[in-house]
């Protein structure tokens, strides 16, 4: 630029001069003489001053002048105190912990069935009865000599308190006793296991065997129970938010499949991370009183892990970085009506949800900041606001 306004000041220069001092420069650009180069040089460049003086301020003139000049078109916004929350979004899978495959504690026939899938069922029910194979007679001779030893125990018994009778006759009358009644419960005991019996209170998912078929523990599986209200999430946290990720936070949940969204609240944390993927587990306990929600169901979790109620907010796109990588944005500064000036103000940012930026440092409640155009401005420069 300098190098055209000294070219300018020297063309004018010379215009202004004549024809003669063209070919006294012409001379001088061939003469020997050092002082006479000098002198002549030191004239152009006082001609050159005056000139660029004269220039510049023909320049503010103009611009004073000219209604069409370019002013950069932006829009603003003024910035507020908002509450601003902050998320984590996972992904989880809906369990339940009353969730049992039952089997047979005996084996043998399995002689009738009492429910059918879907069926309700509460805790202790009898869900199916396996043949017993005969313990049942063998229970029913097993009472009658435990109530005859019960007779001669009694009667010994009071025979002893009338201190008729030996000791020994009434302590084997009372072991004998006894020691029927224990063969009675025993029996009892593997009786009761030949009836198959609810764990819990809910619903018959699946009846796996028929009516009929031979089962013993461990090998056949005969119902799978399910209570779908007592439901939760579960999943896994990475550790790096082990502070932030508490009992009791936020958490809003939605099943991409049912297209419900639910707000729940943090029940547990694991105290176990898992070093195989440094995450601990966390559990969201869930109301499925419309019993929609089904075990293995994928839900998207967006945890409350940080809140600001008093958060300055900006958009992420109007954020830019300087060379010392510091981040700055646009203020609107001398407002007069639609025009303005764009100052360049350097911030401190915290977190970020989506395109929204929470600023820490930098601008304060009320400032105008430049949201449209603030990518072609520069600090200083002359802007028009938009109303639309």
């Amino acid at each position: 630029m300098n190098k055209i306004i000294t070219a300018s000041v020297i063309a004018l220069f010379l215009i202004g001069c004549g024809g003669d001092d063209k070919k006294s420069i012409e001379t001088v650009l061939t003469s020997t003489d050092l002082k006479e180069v000098r002198a002549f040089r030191t004239e152009i460049d006082k001609e050159q001053k005056k000139y660029a003086e004269q220039l510049k301020q023909l320049d503010n003139r103009i611009s004073e002048l000219d209604t069409d000049k370019k002013i950069e078109l932006i829009s603003s916004k003024k910035v507020k105190e908002e509450v601003f929350n902050h998320y984590l979004e996972f992904q989880g899978n809906v369990t339940t912990k009353n969730l049992l495959v039952v089997y047979p504690e005996y084996a043998g026939l399995l002689k009738q069935v009492f429910v059918k899938e879907g069926d309700k069922v509460t805790k202790g029910q009898i869900l199916a009865k396996i043949d017993d194979g005969g313990l049942s007679q063998q229970l029913s001779q097993l009472e009658i000599q435990r109530d005859l030893a019960k007779t001669t125990f009694e009667r010994q018994e009071r025979l002893w308190k009338e201190k008729i009778g030996s000791e020994i006759q009434f302590l084997q009358a009372k072991t004998a006793y006894e020691g029927q009644q224990k063969a009675v419960n025993q029996l009892q005991e593997q009786i009761a296991k030949t009836n198959v019996k609810a764990p819990f209170t809910g619903v018959v998912d699946e009846v796996i065997i028929e009516q009929g078929a031979l089962v013993s523990p461990g090998a056949n599986p005969l119902f799978r129970v399910i209570n779908l209200n007592s439901m939760y999430i579960e999943t896994n946290v990475p550790e790096g938010y082990i502070a932030s990720v508490t009992t009791n936070k936020n958490v809003e949940v939605s099943f991409p499949v049912t297209g419900q969204t639910i707000q729940a609240k943090v029940g547990a944390v694991g105290n176990y991370i898992n070093p195989a993927n440094r995450t601990f587990k966390i559990e969201i306990p869930l109301i499925n009183e419309d019993q929609t929600l089904k075990p293995n169901l994928t839900a998207r979790l967006r945890i409350n892990d940080y809140t600001n109620d008093t958060a300055l907010l900006i958009p992420q796109s109007i954020i830019s970085e300087n060379a010392n990588g510091e981040q700055y944005i646009y203020v609107v500064r001398n407002k007069k009506g639609a025009y303005a000036t764009a100052e360049q103000v350097i911030i401190t940012t915290g977190q970020s949800q989506g395109d929204i930026v929470e600023v820490l440092k930098g601008i304060t409640s009320g400032d105008e900041i430049v949201i449209e155009g603030a990518r072609s401005i520069s600090n200083g420069q002359a802007i028009k606001i938009d109303k639309n």
